[in-house]
């Protein structure tokens, strides 16, 4: 009788290659917000959002509910001191009828909800994905693609600094300009 173990080791020896299991969103985003910085994204996606080919774009599948991810992903960040969220979400989203998508008027209130607080500022979304597309050429994006089926939905994060803010950046350019820099 061959035992797991056994079989775990003689499997890559006969040149068969031992498939992991994929980490779950959760895990995902623990592990990956330490790493993740200002210009890095977030980005949690309907099921119809497009498999991005930029290298910097990790997508993870994540079989959840998108409101309970979003809301999952806040609190994440207000955990973190490192960096803060600015939030975009589509232009599109406020036009989406009820009519031709059934549960975007509740979706709607419930984000507003979810995001309290959280400003949005609202970007076509073909030029969100475009930022998205090139931001991924040179920094990360973890992506959480939900089940989601409603358009236009999708949240688009963009990290900046925690600990430094654009009123400090200012002084400091204001700064290096009178000195010459």
């Amino acid at each position: 009788m061959i035992t797991l173990s056994a079989l775990a080791l003689a499997l890559p020896l006969m040149g068969v290659g031992v498939v992991k299991p994929e980490p779950s969103w959760r895990e995902a985003l623990h592990h990956q917000l330490p790493l993740l910085g200002h210009r890095n994204w977030i980005v949690i996606a309907d099921s119809a959002y497009p498999w991005q080919t930029s290298p910097g774009i990790d997508t993870v599948e994540t079989g959840a509910d998108q409101l309970e991810v979003t809301k999952a992903v806040l609190a994440a960040l207000g955990h973190t001191t490192h960096v803060r969220p600015t939030i975009y979400l589509d232009a599109e989203l406020p036009f989406v009828p009820e009519a031709d998508a059934k549960g975007v008027q509740a979706y709607r209130r419930d984000l507003a909800k979810v995001l309290g607080k959280h400003k949005a500022t609202s970007l076509a979304h073909e030029k969100i994905i475009a930022k998205l597309d090139e931001t991924g050429k040179t920094f990360h994006v973890l992506l959480l693609k939900t089940k989601l089926t409603i358009p236009y939905t999708s949240v688009f994060i963009q990290l900046d600094c925690g600990y430094w803010g654009d009123a400090a950046e200012k002084r400091l350019r204001d700064t290096m300009k009178k000195a010459g820099h």
